[in-house]
Formats: C-alpha cells, sequence, structure tokens
C-alpha cells in the first residue's frame, strides 16, 4: 500500500474526488505542513498553524497509478493561485504536494513543469512539493463530509463540479461500484 498527500483547498474537496477512484482505499482529511502540533481545524481556518488541509490517501499502486493521481489532482482545483481555491482564501488552501519520496517528488515536478510547459493553464502552476513530516488527521465531523451533507449548498456549489469533472474526464478510472452523486446543478 503507497501513500500520497495533497492539498488542493478545502480538503472536503479532495476527500470527495479522490476516494471514488478504483485503487484508493481510504481517503483521510487533515492537515500538514505547519509548525504547530495537533492542530485543531478552528486554528487551521483563522490560518494560525501554517497548515494546509489535505488528504492523505492509501492507495494500491498495481491499479492506480501515482501519476494517475497527479493528473486527478490537477484537473480537480486552479493550481495557479496562490493561497486561495475559490472563495477559500489563505495559506490553508493552498495547492501543495507532500511528497512520501524522491519518486514522488520528481513525478510531481515532472508533471508540473509538462502542464507549464504545454500551457493547460493560463498562469503558472503555484502547487509546492513539500517533504510529508507529520500528517494530522482530522476531527470527525470533516471525515466523509460531501457523502453526508450533500444537499448542503457548499458541497452543491463547491464540491460537485469538481466531482463532475472527475466523472467526465476520468470515469474509467472510477470504482465501479461509486453511486453517482446527486446533479442538482444546472
Amino acid at each position: 500500500m503507497d501513500q500520497a498527500v495533497f492539498c488542493g483547498g478545502c480538503f472536503w474537496c479532495t476527500e470527495a474526488v479522490f476516494k471514488r477512484l478504483n485503487g484508493v482505499f481510504t481517503v483521510r482529511s487533515g492537515y500538514t505542513g505547519g509548525f504547530i502540533k495537533n492542530p485543531a481545524y478552528r486554528e487551521v481556518c483563522q490560518g494560525r498553524t501554517g497548515h494546509a488541509e489535505g488528504i492523505i490517501i492509501e492507495y494500491d499502486a498495481t491499479v492506480v497509478a501515482y501519476s494517475d493521481l497527479l493528473e486527478v489532482f490537477f484537473a480537480t482545483h486552479n493550481p495557479t493561485t496562490l493561497d486561495r481555491q475559490g472563495y477559500d482564501v489563505g495559506t490553508q488552501y493552498r495547492s501543495a504536494i507532500f511528497y512520501t519520496n524522491l519518486s514522488q517528488k520528481e513525478s510531481a515536478q515532472h508533471y508540473i513543469e509538462l502542464l507549464n510547459a504545454s500551457k493547460v493553464f493560463p498562469d503558472p502552476i503555484v502547487t509546492t512539493l513539500e517533504p510529508l513530516e507529520v500528517f494530522y488527521e482530522a476531527e470527525q465531523e470533516h471525515r466523509d463530509y460531501y457523502d453526508q451533507n450533500s444537499d448542503q449548498s457548499y458541497c452543491q456549489f463547491v464540491i460537485l463540479p469538481k466531482i463532475n469533472v472527475l466523472e467526465q474526464r476520468f470515469k474509467s478510472k472510477l470504482k465501479s461500484n461509486e453511486p453517482t452523486p446527486p446533479k442538482k446543478i444546472s
């Protein structure tokens, strides 16, 4: 079992996306990259900890490659906005990859270089690459947030569009038994 850590804005969004991928066994929301031990959501949200909201994924690399995870990561958030994803603003919402080994770092670096060279995005990618030191799991109420609260407006207007991108662009990579999320946005 391999691990990957991605921070792409609100962890509710990234968790909802990655848990639908075939070969991904667990996705846990949490905090990483800061200077406070055992941070709490309220502290992280106020930008006082240096931590970013992120997810740690346990996956089977024989089923889903790290390069596939990178592709999904960059397709489901905006990696060109510094410390921001939509209306979520602050360093806690930064785009970051916390690598667990040198191979992940090199793969992510290479992928970013390819995206920038091919001008996939109109602006340069600002996603940081940082070594994973520690990952603190989020409080229980933040786990499986989308699946527990899919009718909530934030889920409908922010998370659902990301899931729709996932379903449209990566259908062959989805878990076959995954139910289609409700499509309330027209």
